[in-house]
């Protein structure tokens, strides 16, 4: 009974429209009265999933996805104290969206195993940090730093062009090798970028070492300075769908098939006539410059940077998020960055505070060696396996593109008897 309903309601369109506009009314209400309730607002987050699952068309989920993440979110959270931590988190996961999108186009659209790509965000981050910072002074001979807040949508592109020379010069040594050996090679790389950066505060003073670069020079927009995370939220909102855009339509591009051909078989794809050496020259590029502009993002941000934000964890979280989400699907990847961030900067992070007071006030009795805090990452390390266990393929796993093949075939004659009947291309002919 309950299955003939579901497959009711997902026949009605009305019937989605009307449950899904009164569960995004009542789970904003809920919010904008417990606005301090992180349960409430994961609530609403929700909402965007659902959203996915619905037979709307795409523009119009589009549109609706737009202003829940851009208006109600904000406007539902900003009425309690927990505001600036909810919007910090969504800054976050929009951060790491954008960077799980360009490894996805590394590792999941052209099957290169990428274990340094936390490289690429460094390079963007210590770009703009340099340069927005009086750390610039020691090595330039020219200019006055820190350049003003105004610069800094500039550093934007330039991030990701600098990050993206920095692909094609990792891509040009690993040409040769795959598999096991090319991810023993992007992890040396990633390592490298690191520890240069940690140690280039001598004879020349670029980076300033293991002190790392602070004070770095806010943005500002029409004079205004943008410091607080609901304004950082919107940043990297806008850069995070043209990520999307971006993806997407590398996705279905000439591009893009070239890559899932050299994915699925480099043989055949070089018998097809795709040139490896540019294919996967061109997906290292752009998928590091879609890290090195949300480095940028990221320095402005912190206002403070240094190498221990360049880990070979986080190379390997951002790994987890594409293959969590489901390697090669762009709303999977989006989907498991989310879930990575929320979980371990929210979610954990709440419960282990909790437990953490309740056990300082005597209410509850915690071992030291079983202390919320140390068994955050053991809860999420299990989190990962039951995931990993139960959707083999990602959450949300990649689908093909579905072709209608009679109306492909109607078209491909049209266009034959088209030319056949042109005058001009039968004079050439004969």
């Amino acid at each position: 009974m309950i299955k003939t309903w579901f497959e009711k309601f997902a026949d009605n369109t009305t019937g989605q429209i009307i449950f899904f506009a009164a569960y995004v009314v009542l789970t904003t209400l809920g919010l904008f009265l417990l606005s301090d309730s992180v349960t409430a607002f994961l609530i609403l987050l929700l909402s965007l999933l659902i959203l996915y699952y619905l037979k709307l068309n795409i523009k119009i989920k589009w549109a609706l996805g737009l202003l829940i993440i851009a208006v109600l979110v904000p406007f539902a959270a900003s009425q309690g104290s927990s505001y600036q931590s909810f919007m910090d988190v969504g800054t976050l996961v929009l951060i790491y969206v954008a960077m799980s999108l360009g490894l996805n186009i590394v590792v999941g659209f052209a099957g290169l195993l990428d274990l340094g790509f936390i490289a690429f965000f460094a390079v963007g981050a210590y770009t703009y940090a340099i340069f927005g910072s009086t750390q610039a002074n020691h090595f330039m001979p020219f200019g006055h730093y820190p350049l003003p807040g105004d610069t800094f949508w500039l550093f934007i592109p330039i991030g990701a062009i600098i990050a993206a020379i920095f692909g094609i010069l990792l891509g040009i040594p690993v040409l040769r090798v795959k598999g096991d050996y090319l991810a023993i090679v992007t992890l040396g790389f990633g390592e490298i970028i690191r520890i240069v950066l940690n140690n280039m505060n001598k004879p020349i003073n670029i980076t300033n070492g293991p002190m790392g670069i602070p004070s770095i020079e806010p943005p500002r927009l029409f004079g205004i300075a943008i410091q607080n995370a609901s304004q950082f939220y919107y940043i990297a909102l806008v850069i995070f769908l043209f990520a999307i855009y971006i993806a997407t339509r590398l996705e279905h591009s000439k591009l893009g098939r070239a890559w899932k051909a050299v994915r699925d078989n480099e043989i055949a794809a070089q018998a097809m006539g795709i040139p490896l050496v540019k294919t996967k020259l061109a997906a290292f590029a752009i998928g590091a410059s879609f890290s090195g502009m949300m480095g940028s993002v990221f320095a402005a941000k912190q206002m403070y940077i240094d190498a221990s934000s360049f880990t070979y964890l986080e190379s390997t979280i951002v790994l987890v998020m594409v293959i969590l989400g489901g390697m090669g699907s762009i709303p999977g990847v989006i989907l498991g960055a989310a879930v990575v961030i929320i979980l371990n900067n929210q979610v954990l992070t709440d419960i282990s505070n909790t437990l953490t007071q309740l056990s300082a006030s005597g209410v509850i009795s915690v071992p030291d060696a079983l202390s919320p805090a140390k068994m955050q990452r053991f809860i999420f390390g299990i989190l990962l396996v039951v995931f990993a266990l139960y959707r083999t393929k990602g959450l949300i796993p990649h689908k093909n593109r579905v072709f209608n093949v009679s109306k492909l075939k109607r078209e491909a004659a049209a266009e034959k008897n088209k030319y056949k009947d042109d005058p001009e291309v039968e004079g050439s002919e004969s």
